[in-house]
């Protein structure tokens, strides 16, 4: 087992680690992006380097995007599929690193995890889950909501807490596990082996983050199987049960697609979110005066969301590949290059917004980023995440307005996710008048 794990760590990141490491040595900022801390934490300025580069910034491993027009035209482009997608789409030298390694864990970048797969399973795993994520039902959830996230300041007591902790990542993950039907008080669990999942999506990972992530992965899987058992004999009214009986009784789902999809959902439905309710809490305290923005106008709460998605977005890259020699946005791509698209870049390209470092709760078209990527991958769970981040963020500071920093907040470590895991901060209640 740990020889096969060896083998598939080596192959899947080793070489990869070892090939960013010699770009790195040549210079090339792209590189540095994925092994350099901190760049890592604050990527931004290799992002602008990137951008006035080219439409597409060939590395000798991967392009790179941050502009973007092009971002938005490859994520909708039929001619561009997701990497790691159907063996056939996938480059030679890659399906024969996938088979050498043997199988591992099933992950959110391993098929058949929703974003690993492209039209028709794409479209037919969307369709069984999409309903729950409508603007109607989260509208719905808006009310159940607000009493997590009033019960969960109710439990800071103060003075002293740690936001990520105590309230960013408890709220998103208390809302998805009551809405899967997952039981709440494993809530912690869940996000302790979300945070190991969350690995995964990098490449490149060092042998330690490798087993960490797999070992959690792993764990998740395991402890689906079991809930599954617990929903057949229990049938509810939620997500979960709905998928184990589109496996059992109508045969729509296999043992891997229902796993793959369960374990997505749950850990999705929390971490974008938590990413969300951070960065955006740090932006404003960092930014007092956007902050009495909105407590002067609170009708500004959901461009603010929007706003702080554009500025810090909680994912910062994805990946495509050309499924066919094709041209997408004036730039040529060749059958089997992956383009690496740089979300966070594109997000602040000054081509589309005006004055990209400054952070303007009442921005006009910060609705335009794509924080939430585009075309059929767009966020399944984007209006819930929106609709969290609003409510969690207004409630805090309509609470603790005088929040404040008491130490530097903690980046997490990951690449793809961007967000923190750690933030101390001083509760200062709001007044009440006499």
């Amino acid at each position: 087992m740990v020889v096969r794990q060896a083998i598939r760590w080596g192959l899947r990141h080793g070489m990869i680690r070892r090939a960013v490491e010699q770009r790195v040595k040549a210079g090339d900022p792209t590189a540095r992006l994925m092994v350099d801390p901190a760049v890592i934490a604050d990527p931004f300025g290799h992002y602008d380097e990137l951008r006035t580069r080219g439409a597409l910034v060939d590395n000798g491993i991967v392009l790179n995007t941050a502009r973007h027009d092009v971002a938005t035209a490859i994520l909708r482009s039929p001619d561009c599929g997701v990497v790691g997608g159907p063996s056939g789409r996938a480059p030679a030298a890659l399906r024969a690193l996938v088979r050498a390694g043997g199988r591992g864990p099933l992950g959110p970048v391993t098929p058949p995890s929703m974003l690993s797969v492209d039209a028709p399973d794409h479209t037919r795993y969307r369709k069984l889950v999409t309903r729950a994520f409508s603007a109607k039902a989260v509208a719905a959830l808006r009310s159940r909501t607000e009493e997590i996230a009033a019960g969960l300041l109710d439990d800071m007591h103060g003075p002293h807490a740690d936001l990520i902790d105590d309230y960013a990542a408890l709220l998103p993950a208390t809302v998805i596990a009551e809405m899967l039907g997952a039981p709440v008080e494993m809530r912690r669990q869940f996000l302790e082996w979300g945070a190991g999942g969350a690995l995964s999506l990098d490449a490149g990972l060092s042998w330690s983050e490798f087993r960490r992530s797999e070992s959690d992965l792993t764990a998740l899987s395991e402890w689906m199987h079991g809930h599954f058992e617990h929903i057949r004999r229990n049938p509810g009214d939620n997500i979960l049960s709905a998928l184990v009986h589109a496996h059992s009784a109508e045969g729509r789902l296999t043992d891997d697609e229902l796993t793959s999809i369960a374990m997505l959902l749950l850990a999705a439905g929390f971490e974008t979110t938590v990413n969300l309710i951070g960065n955006g809490t740090a932006l404003l305290t960092e930014h007092p005066d956007q902050l009495a923005r909105l407590q002067e106008d609170p009708s500004l709460w959901p461009r603010a969301v929007d706003e702080v998605l554009r500025l810090d977005s909680p994912v910062q890259r994805t990946g495509r590949i050309a499924l066919r020699d094709t041209t997408v946005a004036g730039a040529p791509l060749r059958t089997g290059q992956v383009v690496v698209i740089m979300l966070g870049g594109a997000n602040r390209d000054p081509a589309v917004f005006g004055d990209p470092e400054r952070f303007d709760v009442g921005r006009a078209n910060a609705g335009d980023h794509i924080a939430f990527s585009s075309g059929i991958h767009y966020c399944l769970g984007a209006g819930l995440a929106r609709m969290e981040g609003e409510v969690g963020l207004r409630a805090l500071f309509d609470r603790f307005p005088g929040l404040t920093p008491t130490a530097p907040p903690h980046r997490r470590p990951t690449r793809v996710l961007r967000g923190y895991d750690a933030m101390p901060v001083r509760l200062t209640p709001a007044t009440v008048d006499a």
